[in-house]
């Protein structure tokens, strides 16, 4: 529907637009002072957390120097780990020498570490920890076989740079979050003969601490990276998730590591505060606005009131409402406008009454024609049989068919209703079968399947009849002929199929059987699908699907209507 603005409201736009540029003016003003001073305060703050970090990281990672640096610098332990011998010898140095200085640190470590020792000495006991895959639960140590080690992922890299004393992710480190500190055992006798390995290993979150200081549910991420490459080793928070959004980054070098702590804070993070006096801003601004607003309206009511209501009856009239009408008093322009308009209003309303009644008798009319068709079509043939019989002196098959004759029209007629429960009509084809049981005795075999508690719903009567007689007219050509009737809801419609396994129809047969012209031999099978889709509407209707030589099947798409709606539809009818 197009819009409209009364030329009263036209009157008060310029003054509201002025009020609105006004308040627009000093809101930008004000949100501007308050996005800089947050944009600094936030920025100290993520600073000062970032310092903590460092902090703390740089704290933990000198202790873990320091527990490497006293295995390294310790003779008796670098004697215990060369030592070699008898198996009961190496065991009571492994529990005096070598277990003791590996224990000692874990004690006094405050968070959880994993301490290795990978040894060259094959006389040592290989003594397993927690898996080196899994995460890190608790403090553990570990003696291993230095080939351990050079199978690890990542040594390779550590061996041929000539790294020492340093920090790397072997393993499974970067996929658990872990860094491990690595530096070789030399022999205190020369400084050169390599005798170990001392690896420390730890959770990135342990080093860098509390999380709480960095928001990260409101985008926030902080990474710890390699300074070298730009490698991320460990990140929190979701980076990319608005990729339109610049963000200020902040970067902290962690001394003597080759690493430094990068945050990157999003601008809309620096802004978040700022939404409270903005949002104050734009509410006194929209109360100001509401007010002059409101104001604007009752003056354009007022003056407008008329116009408002002829606009009202227009569109009531546009979606199809023609029983209001307009009545004003007085001997204006407006009191002419709503005459003219109760004039057109009720002429156009009887036209339309007019043309509906006569449709809907138009449509009566053209279902009663297509149903007194049916009828006379299966009494011809029905009589021509019993015409047959009688001339062979076939008296009780002439009886008999007579019965089925009259049992068949009594069902037709439905006491003069249109609609009929489908188990009746069922009943019906049942009946057309008994009759021709008297002409071909037991030569054909059908199968009768309804889906239980549809057999009340309503149907148009006489459907299913003659797509069964054409199966004997057109479908039989050998000794025997099956014949299958079903019934099933398939959402809210019901399908119902006539299958048999007959001669079958080529393709353009097919085609011609539902819209090409009337055949005497096809007209019953049209006759059907146009009531179906004259009462019902087109997607309702038959489809007729069959392979030449092979059988056809007849399918018939019909509303899943319940014995109230049709019988008020045809009370109303």
């Amino acid at each position: 529907m197009k819009r409209y603005m009364p030329f009263t409201y036209k009157m008060m736009l310029p003054y509201l637009i002025l009020v609105l540029l006004t308040d627009i003016s000093i809101g930008y003003i004000s949100y501007t002072m308050l996005i800089q001073s947050r944009t600094e305060m936030a920025e100290t703050n993520i600073r000062t957390a970032m310092e903590q970090s460092r902090n703390n990281m740089t704290y933990k990672m000198d202790e873990m120097q320091r527990i490497s640096d006293t295995l390294f610098s310790s003779v008796p332990f670098q004697r215990a780990v060369q030592t070699r011998g008898e198996p009961l010898e190496m065991y009571w140095t492994m529990l005096d020498e070598i277990v003791p200085q590996l224990q000692a640190p874990l004690k006094l470590y405050g968070n959880s570490l994993r301490l290795m020792l990978f040894t060259m000495n094959d006389d040592l006991n290989a003594v397993e920890g927690d898996p080196v895959a899994a995460p890190i639960q608790k403090s553990d140590y570990y003696i291993l076989p230095a080939q351990r080690l050079a199978e690890s992922e990542g040594y390779r890299e550590f061996r041929e740079l000539g790294k020492d004393n340093t920090w790397v992710q072997l393993d499974s480190d970067e996929r658990l979050e872990n860094i491990s500190h690595l530096r070789k055992l030399v022999s205190y006798s020369d400084y050169l003969t390599v005798i170990g390995y001392v690896r420390i290993t730890t959770r990135l979150d342990d080093l860098l601490g509390d999380f709480n200081a960095f928001p990260l549910d409101d985008g926030i991420v902080l990474r710890l990276q390699e300074t070298t490459t730009g490698r991320t080793v460990f990140q929190r928070g979701e980076s990319g998730s608005n990729p339109g959004e610049r963000s200020l980054t902040l970067i902290e070098p962690i001394p003597r590591t080759g690493y430094s702590i990068e945050t990157l804070v999003p601008y809309s993070y620096l802004k978040k505060d700022a939404g409270k006096l903005r949002n104050s801003i734009m509410l006194v601004c929209a109360a100001s606005f509401a007010v002059m607003a409101f104001i604007g309206v009752i003056v354009a009511r007022l003056s407008g009131r008329k116009m408002n209501r002829i606009v009202k009856m227009l569109r009531s009239f546009q979606e199809g409402s023609f029983q209001k009408r307009i009545r004003f008093s007085g001997s204006d322009e407006f009191v002419q406008i709503a005459d003219a308009f109760n004039v057109m209003a009720a002429n156009i309303q009887e036209l339309i009454n007019r043309v509906y009644v006569q449709g809907l008798h138009k449509k009566q009319a053209e279902l009663e024609a297509l149903q007194a068709q049916i009828n006379p079509h299966f009494l011809y043939n029905t009589l021509s049989t019993i015409s047959s019989l009688a001339n062979l002196g076939e008296t009780r098959k002439v009886t008999e068919m007579v019965k089925g004759v009259a049992k068949f029209y009594r069902l037709t007629l439905n006491s003069g209703k249109v609609f009929i429960p489908l188990g009746k009509e069922v009943e019906q084809v049942e009946t057309y079968l008994d009759i021709q049981r008297v002409k071909y005795a037991d030569a054909f075999a059908v199968y009768i399947d309804i889906e239980p508690g549809i057999e009340d719903v309503q149907v148009t009567k006489l459907i299913l009849q003659p797509f069964v007689e054409n199966i004997f007219k057109h479908a039989w050509f050998g000794e025997r002929i099956a014949i299958r009737i079903t019934g099933r809801k398939v959402g809210e419609s019901i399908e119902l199929k006539v299958i048999d396994n007959g001669v079958g129809m080529k393709p353009e047969t097919v085609r011609g059987l539902l819209v090409g012209p009337s055949q005497s031999d096809s007209y019953g099978l049209k006759n059907v699908n146009e009531r179906i889709k004259l009462r019902y509407g087109d997607e309702y209707g038959v489809t007729i699907k069959s392979v030449y030589g092979g059988g056809t099947t007849v399918q018939l798409l019909l509303p899943f209507e319940h014995r109230e709606e049709a019988g008020a539809e045809e009370a109303a009818g």
